[in-house]
């Protein structure tokens, strides 16, 4: 009796609560989201000659939806390797953008090295994906140690200033090092993921909600799905195990941590691995459903999911996660809308993600699910 009650409490506390909240926040931003595409109808009703844009909205609502939902764990899974280390050593990791980029290229290396070796047509797909996004964590968690160890240890003691210039000058380094690398092996600096070539990864599953025909993409499905078998797993790592509050224990304090017998060069270390390994993770997830990538593709996504980080509160895990998928959320329906009015289009969907970093910073620089901490003394 004893033993089901434990089970069941596990169950809850590692599965179900975070699937809760994750469909929670995707129905928020859902809900926000629409509501805020049909006040714009409103008052816009026909922004183009034949167009109505509450017919429209209609229309592409589940696709604008799964969208969100897509970049929105993608945001989220970058997000979370700048809340966790900023929840350790207080300070921003702006080479994460670049550990994102790199998994991805790792992700198109493994994935073509298959694919010239002609091993494609007799893997599952489920193995190939497997195999591609496990290398990319691995991959890139260790480069995260690295980095760690060569252009931040060094720096802990000095004024927080210090590092964030090593973290600046560790971005450009990795994005020249990757050009350099794929100019050397493949004289491309476009890396288009041999994704097509796959008819499981390349055929979308199409089905109709209302009047909506959706074409489903393989691999959004797998970014969402992978997503959110990750995040289950952190919040077990982090929550459930001796490990995960070693590294709560130093974030809290670490002079405090070492005395009690906690390795705090470790935990930071190993804080900056299972933040690397998700930048991996959305690094190959995101090149797999893109389809092509660059050296530079960091910086973007790596600037928004900084904004997410914000947004939900950085150094909260699960806000990173609500402010991910906000942002996706609002960069999906911006993607949708603004097409209809061509006086601005498209290309000032940053602006307004940009906007809400502004914002977040003047009217709730904790976030919205953050905390205003006194300073210690």
């Amino acid at each position: 009796m004893v033993s089901n009650r434990a089970t069941s409490s596990w169950l809850y506390r590692y599965v179900v609560l975070p699937l809760g909240q994750m469909f929670v926040f995707i129905v928020i931003a859902a809900v926000i989201m629409t509501a805020f595409a049909y006040l714009l109808a409103l008052f816009f009703p026909t922004p183009r000659p034949n167009i109505i844009l509450a017919d429209q909205i209609g229309r592409q609502l589940p696709g604008m939806i799964i969208s969100g939902v897509t970049i929105g764990f993608v945001y989220a899974m970058i997000a979370l390797g700048y809340t966790l280390v900023y929840g350790v050593l207080k300070f921003i990791n702006f080479a994460h953008s670049e550990i994102f980029m790199f998994g991805g290229v790792v992700g198109f290396e493994v994935l073509r090295r298959i694919a010239d070796a002609g091993f494609v047509a007799s893997w599952s797909p489920l193995v190939l994906v497997v195999v591609v996004v496990f290398t990319a964590m691995l991959c890139s968690g260790l480069l995260a140690v690295v980095v760690e160890r060569v252009a931040y240890r060094p720096l802990r003691g000095a004024p927080r200033l210090v590092p964030l210039i090593s973290a600046i000058g560790i971005s450009f380094f990795l994005a020249d090092f990757v050009r350099a690398f794929e100019a050397v092996t493949r004289n491309a600096f476009k890396l288009t993921y041999p994704v097509t070539t796959i008819p499981a990864l390349s055929t979308p599953i199409s089905f109709t909600v209302g009047q909506a025909q959706i074409n489903l993409r393989i691999t959004s499905l797998i970014v969402i799905v992978a997503a959110v078998l990750m995040l289950i797993a952190l919040n077990y790592f982090v929550n459930g195990t001796k490990l995960g509050r070693g590294i709560r224990a130093v974030s809290q304090d670490m002079t405090t941590a070492s005395l009690m017998g906690i390795n705090v060069n470790l935990m930071i270390s190993l804080t900056f691995f299972v933040g690397g390994s998700f930048g991996g993770a959305a690094g190959s997830l995101f090149g797999m459903n893109v389809g092509t990538i660059d050296p530079f593709v960091g910086f973007i996504p790596g600037i928004k999911a900084f904004t997410a980080a914000v947004l939900g509160g950085i150094g909260n895990v699960t806000g990173a996660l609500l402010g991910g998928l906000m942002l996706g959320m609002l960069e999906s329906f911006l993607n949708g809308l603004l097409v209809y009015f061509p006086a601005i289009g498209i290309r000032y969907t940053d602006i307004f993600a940009f906007l809400v970093l502004i914002l977040v910073l003047i009217f709730r620089p904790s976030g919205l699910l953050g905390e205003r901490v006194d300073e210690k003394v």
